[in-house]
């Protein structure tokens, strides 16, 4: 059922998770469970890694199994004894963006991905689903995990100084989110906790994240990198840097990621957090997000600002690019007879459980693309990669382009829930 309002959500979901009691099934640290992705366009198959047991849990006590059902992979935690399901989260990886790419339909690849969660008291069954074609999710890969293991690495993590730059919160009842220096120097560290600083103002500024400032804590981890900037393979610049991010992923010049999820989470084992944003820096245009993955986006470009809360509303509330006429790599990114995941687009197929209630009866559905709508909740053509049959919710919104100020109704609807969400 579609979650109504923000406050119904928060009703719902500690109604769900009442009977859940923290202390019962973990402690105060985190298990990090390594794995790979592996296959091409039609078949993945998942390969254990790696167990460690990591410092920091830095998320809710009370809000442990996810509601949402976002993402196209999900992985479970149930207790192996009652096969009580003690946790959960949905994500998104670049594995799964490049399965619909038009190389992954002539070979195979190969990466490298990481699930955190709560660090078990007792033995637990870890399951693994990727979502098909059809919406629906199936088991891909499931394993036994006793935290009493000597196999379970438990060395101290990557040496990096961590400081708060905002928030005194407890990370439990807070809501923190941590940026790592990507291509910054040591001499350079000065600058990177200053860079910080601006975008987590840009931030502040942004509905709905203002109306809980007091509620977020900002960190900032010194991955120090030798060399300052970060790779472009299509102009044949290469440096070294702690996160190997790159510009060119799958061949578009503007997308800048990593495939390193290791290394990158080596270093967020540095503080608590919630979520991770990759601050690289560099002058250029470019950046990228996942659900629950990471978020990406350079320091010192003139759309700085417009390309990290649009890439963090990809990497924190799951949301869908809204444009059409950019260029991509993906190849039929959304079925046209699936409903998509992500809160703000639809292809019809269940338009009522999306923003259908918040359109007035004044307003024409189909929505005309025309500027007279401007400001105005509707169902306008055009979304998600494709011009026709994918609809949004606004003539323009932050999620399709860096012409406006704010994310729409739709979206901040669906920001405004999940940060509830990490609150409780």
């Amino acid at each position: 059922m579609r979650i109504i309002s923000v406050s119904m959500f928060v009703f719902l979901s500690l109604t769900l998770q009442a009977q859940l009691v923290f202390d019962d099934y973990f402690t105060d640290r985190t298990m990090r469970f390594d794995f790979m992705l592996a296959g091409n366009d039609t078949t993945t198959k998942a390969y254990p890694v790696s167990i460690r047991e990591e410092p920091f849990w830095g998320g809710s006590l009370t809000n442990l199994t996810d509601p949402f059902g976002y993402g196209n992979f999900r992985y479970e935690v149930f207790d192996s004894v009652t096969n009580t399901l003690i946790y959960s989260r949905g994500f998104n990886t670049l594995y799964q963006e490049w399965q619909t790419t038009a190389e992954a339909r002539s070979m195979e690849r190969v990466f490298h991905e990481v699930a955190t969660f709560p660090f078990p008291k007792n033995k637990v069954n870890f399951v693994l689903s990727i979502r098909g074609r059809d919406g629906l999710f199936t088991r891909l890969y499931e394993t036994t995990i006793d935290p009493a293991s000597y196999f379970i690495t438990r060395e101290s993590p990557v040496s990096a100084l961590a400081s708060r730059i905002y928030g005194s919160g407890d990370p439990h009842t807070s809501l923190d989110l941590e940026f790592i220096a990507e291509g910054y120097t040591r001499e350079e560290m000065g600058k990177f906790r200053s860079d910080v600083k601006r975008l987590a103002d840009l931030l502040f500024n942004e509905a709905p994240f203002y109306k809980y400032k007091d509620r977020i804590n900002i960190w900032a981890v010194e991955a120090v990198s030798q060399e300052s900037g970060t790779d472009v393979p299509g102009e044949g610049i290469y440096v070294n840097t702690a996160l190997n991010t790159s510009y060119y992923t799958f061949d578009v010049d503007r997308y800048l990621t990593t495939r390193d999820l290791g290394t990158v989470d080596d270093y967020a084992a540095a503080a608590p957090h919630d979520q991770i944003i990759i601050l690289i820096n560099s002058p250029r245009y470019g950046g990228g997000g996942m659900y629950n993955y990471y978020s990406a986006v350079t320091s010192d470009n003139t759309f700085t600002p417009q390309v990290f809360v649009h890439e963090f509303g990809h990497g924190f509330a799951g949301l869908a690019d809204e444009y059409y006429t950019s260029r991509v790599a993906y190849v039929e990114y959304y079925p046209l007879d699936v409903e998509p995941w992500e809160p703000n687009i639809t292809t019809m197929v269940n338009f009522d459980s999306k923003w259908k209630n918040l359109i007035a009866r004044s307003v024409p559905v189909p929505t005309p693309n025309n500027k007279v709508y401007i400001g105005v909740t509707g169902l306008f053509e055009g979304g998600g990669y494709s011009a026709k049959g994918i609809f949004r919710p606004s003539f323009d919104c932050r999620m399709k382009s860096n012409q406006v100020d704010s994310f729409c109704e739709v979206c901040q609807r669906a920001i405004e829930e999940m940060i509830l969400f990490y609150l409780k």
